[in-house]
């Protein structure tokens, strides 16, 4: 074979390999695609990119770190010691407050041992000097079980800085119906702890009811999308509105067959999305809208535990309803508990396979 021919059709078949970014299941298969930034931790529970350019992560343990995501060096580390992690309890939900450069202020929610038995709260830091101090508790003595937790945090500026979390239904399915009890919801708080004038309800932290297990909270679109997890079909991302109920435990996914009378006697808000038949253990979510990946463009990214995969949600060009789903990563990391995004656009995903979980970069597909 002369040479030009056998050069020619060697740079062909380096040019089709180079273009072959994915695998079978969209898989990005390119080394330059996939980094694990960070191994050897113990159920990363909340990732989060921070306004100082930093991931903060906790592990279900109590453990908190803040980490430089160039190389994964851990810049600080610290353990809550009122933590007390039982099944899928423990410290959970992250958020940093959007002026946190100047306060300092982070918020946690975990589980501990209290009076009235296992229990959940909200407690606000403030990180200086690379350490934390002057611990407040926000909202405390909710009710917690080994399952059913919730939790996610975001705040926002609204008026003054709120914070929006939710709780599971620690167990207590019913008690999702119950507008006096704060399980099974999302709460609404001012950043203090005390609570809004404008709430639904005077006087109560209840912003939605009628969750189950909601463990994914994400504004964008001037909207608040959640993701919850069904019994055993009809997982859930739905839109919050205020005082609005999501139907559990008497309704699962859309309103259908013999839901329909509670979906209209009690104006059940129905999902934007469900899993349908069965489950596939949703979980954190983040929105994608960066340049960097045009595929992932005005969409939700959702990972998932059961199904041990990263969904791309893409939605409507007003937010309002998803128009497809597509499936990533499937069973190449495990389960998939949180993910976030940076400025530029990485997505940086958190597993929770309980021995060595991980936090793995995607830049690009």
């Amino acid at each position: 074979m002369p040479k030009i021919i056998f050069y020619l059709l060697l740079f062909i078949s380096v040019l089709i390999i180079s273009c072959d970014k994915k695998g079978s299941n969209g898989t990005p298969s390119g080394s330059d695609s996939i980094r694990v930034v960070k191994e050897n931790l113990s159920h990363v529970w909340e990732i989060s990119w921070g306004p100082d350019d930093h991931i903060w992560f906790t592990e279900r343990n109590g453990k908190i770190s803040k980490m430089n995501p160039a190389n994964g060096n851990i810049a600080f580390s610290t353990t809550i010691s009122e933590v007390v992690s039982s099944g899928e309890g423990g410290l959970l939900g992250m958020a940093l407050h959007p002026d946190f450069l100047s306060n300092g202020y982070i918020y946690f929610v975990y589980n501990y041992d209290g009076v009235n038995g296992y229990r959940e709260k909200l407690v606000r830091y403030t990180f200086s000097n690379n350490a934390l101090a002057n611990p407040l508790t926000i909202i405390e003595n909710i009710p917690a079980s080994s399952i059913h937790n919730g939790s996610r945090i975001r705040v926002v500026n609204e008026n003054g800085a709120k914070i929006y979390f939710t709780t599971g239904d620690a167990s207590n399915a019913t008690s999702a119906q119950d507008v006096n009890s704060r399980s099974g919801k999302v709460l609404r708080l001012n950043a203090d702890g005390s609570i809004p004038a404008d709430n639904p309800i005077a006087g109560n932290p209840l912003w939605t009811y009628g969750h189950r297990n909601p463990q994914g909270l994400i504004f964008a679109n001037n909207k608040l999308y959640e993701s919850e997890h069904g019994p055993n079909i009809e997982d859930e991302v739905n839109i919050i509105e205020k005082g609005r109920n999501y139907g559990w435990p008497n309704v699962n996914g859309p309103c259908d067959g013999s839901e329909v009378s509670f979906c209209t006697a009690n104006n059940i808000k129905e999902p934007i999305w469900s899993s349908g038949s069965n489950t596939i253990a949703v979980c954190g979510i983040d929105y994608y809208n960066s340049d960097k990946i045009p595929e992932w463009k005005n969409s939700i990214l959702m990972t998932t535990l059961k199904d041990a995969s990263l969904r791309q949600l893409k939605l409507s060009s007003d937010g309002n309803s998803v128009v497809s789903v597509s499936t990533y990563f499937k069973d190449a990391y495990g389960r998939l508990r949180d993910i976030c995004i940076s400025p530029s656009g990485n997505v940086y995903i958190g597993t929770s396979n309980g021995g060595n979980d991980k936090i793995i970069e995607i830049p690009k597909l």
